[in-house]
């Protein structure tokens, strides 16, 4: 008993006011943190927000803009979708919602040949050439060549919004 007696007693971990005051401290420094990655935010979409009004500005021949003016205007002109069957299996559909760069203004007349143009090279393709990733990029770069040619330079990239196959 007397061994018993003499053990000093167990230590039960930190007392309540030092969790306390950790959790307080902690709680400052994740406010501290949220208020500076807020702020940082903030003032990166303000200097976004005014180097895009400034190059709309420069690109339109505003007096006043410092920034120099851009290249030419990129204009996305959506076309028609497209939808057709492939050569083979030629029950398989499919359905292509594209829109095309233009260099500079969208020209409706030159939107309309390209439309066609890649209609009918969608109509020659085997489900096997667009199966896999690589082949669907291939694809994609057959459609932009086509573009490019028949527009004399005036597409510079088609986008896929949205392509299907059933």
């Amino acid at each position: 008993m007397a061994l018993l007696e003499q053990q000093p007693p167990e230590s039960k971990g930190p007392s309540l006011v030092v969790q306390l005051a950790i959790l307080l401290v902690m709680s400052a420094l994740a406010g501290g943190a949220a208020w500076f990655a807020g702020s940082y935010l903030e003032s990166r979409t303000a200097v976004e927000e005014s180097g895009t009004a400034e190059s709309e500005d420069a690109a339109h021949g505003n007096p006043g803009s410092e920034q120099a003016a851009v290249p030419g205007p990129v204009g996305v002109y959506t076309i028609e979708p497209i939808t057709t069957n492939l050569a083979e299996p030629s029950e398989i559909w499919v359905r292509a919602e594209m829109a095309l760069v233009f260099e500079g203004e969208p020209d409706p007349v030159i939107a309309e040949a390209v439309h066609q143009d890649l209609f009918a090279y969608l109509r020659t393709i085997k489900l096997r050439q667009v199966e896999t990733a690589s082949g669907f990029q291939h694809l994609r770069s057959d459609l932009e060549e086509r573009a490019r040619v028949r527009s004399d330079g005036a597409v510079k990239q088609i986008l896929f919004r949205a392509l299907l196959f059933e």
